[in-house]
């Protein structure tokens, strides 16, 4: 294993609007400032590089911690390049509504953002993609999260089970008694970062699938096996890892196991929760939990009818190498990734039920006891 020094590593900080004001602010006077020399010139943009190549992963000496970071390799947009052009003119004209955003004290989403630049500026934003990857490239520019810049996550995640959560000011929510659809989860960080919380549960209990935990909710699991459920209904986005962070941060003794299916997208799902993505750029390292993986697993095949299992698609192949590719994955999830390429065929959770509604509570049990997580 390779041990680096702190300042190999490279991440986003967050950051008071006066200050991300600040930073904007001395991007465009530097900007200007060459445009105005003896000898002008359209300055390029150093960005850090948001790819595998450029990626550190940190680990625990005394923990099974690890997560991915950014290091100090740079990309740049150039106004010069035409293949870049674009790319370089989308930065400034970004982090020009952000600092309006700022100014005004007001919070938006990365879609009400394209809808406003897809107005303003059409020839340059045309894809939610395009402003999803500007943005990143502003928080590699400037060194602060998506928040400070004043873009709020949006939500699909739910919460439920034996936690007790106070906003400032706000009476207390009892996740318990929130019913089978759970506790919504606010896409606002700074709020989530203000949160009490509270908790008698043993355990915390990822679920990949919507479907899934309002299964468990309905069957309050959370009273058989004393827990937390969340889920992001797919692979996490920010504000559910975020609360998922908070939530270990606040109780670092509960232990995390994740409920995904056995196929490649459900590991991805997994690594995501538990590293970070190289996708997040210099956010990715934020989020990141020692996630163990529950199931499904190859040993609980045996439980599953033949006919359940589904052949891989080819976008289960790709993602499949793209795992693999990853220095991040540990030993035993590449051996059930193999298992999986090499069968070729893949299972989920629902497949369970074939034994009753009522099973999927006690195979979670069952295995829990035994420890019988990876």
């Amino acid at each position: 294993m390779k041990f680096f020094s702190d300042q190999q590593l490279c991440y986003a900080d967050f950051l008071p609007p006066s200050e991300v004001r600040a930073r904007i602010e001395v991007a465009v006077l530097r900007f200007l400032k060459i445009l105005n020399s003896s000898n002008p010139a359209i300055s390029q943009l150093p960005l850090i590089h948001r790819k595998s190549s450029n990626t550190l992963v940190s680990q625990g000496l005394l923990s099974d911690d690890s997560w991915i970071f950014l290091s100090h390799l740079f990309c740049k947009r150039s106004l010069m390049r035409a293949n870049a052009a674009k790319a370089f003119v989308r930065v400034w004209k970004v982090m020009g509504l952000c600092l309006q955003i700022l100014v005004q004290g007001k919070r938006v989403t990365q879609r009400e953002l394209f809808y406003k630049l897809l107005c303003d500026s059409p020839s340059y934003f045309s894809s939610q993609l395009q402003v999803n990857r500007t943005i990143q490239d502003v928080v590699a520019l400037l060194q602060c999260s998506r928040f400070s810049l004043g873009i709020m996550a949006s939500s699909r995640g739910v919460v439920a089970g034996r936690l007790l959560l106070q906003e400032p000011d706000q009476e207390v929510i009892d996740c318990s008694t929130c019913g089978s659809s759970g506790y919504a989860i606010s896409g606002d960080l700074n709020l989530l970062d203000k949160l009490n919380m509270n908790t008698d549960a043993r355990y915390v209990i990822v679920v990949e699938k919507h479907a899934i935990f309002h299964r468990l909710a309905e069957d309050r699991l959370f009273n058989q096996i004393p827990s937390i459920l969340i889920t992001a209904k797919g692979y996490p986005d920010i504000a559910t890892r975020f609360l998922l962070h908070r939530i270990t941060r606040a109780f670092p003794d509960l232990p995390i196991l994740a409920l995904v299916d056995w196929n490649p997208a459900g590991l991805g799902i997994l690594c995501t929760f538990k590293f970070g993505s190289i996708g997040m750029g210099l956010e990715a390292y934020r989020y990141a939990c020692n996630v163990k993986w529950l199931g499904l697993r190859a040993e609980d095949l045996k439980l599953i009818p033949e006919e359940s299992l589904i052949p891989l698609k080819p976008r289960d192949f790709q993602i499949a190498k793209s795992l693999m590719s990853s220095e991040i994955l540990q030993e035993n999830h590449k051996e059930e990734l193999m298992l999986m390429i090499e069968g070729g065929k893949r299972a989920e959770i629902e497949s369970l039920f074939v034994h009753g509604y009522d099973y999927l509570g006690k195979y979670i049990a069952q295995k829990i006891v035994q420890a019988r997580y990876i």
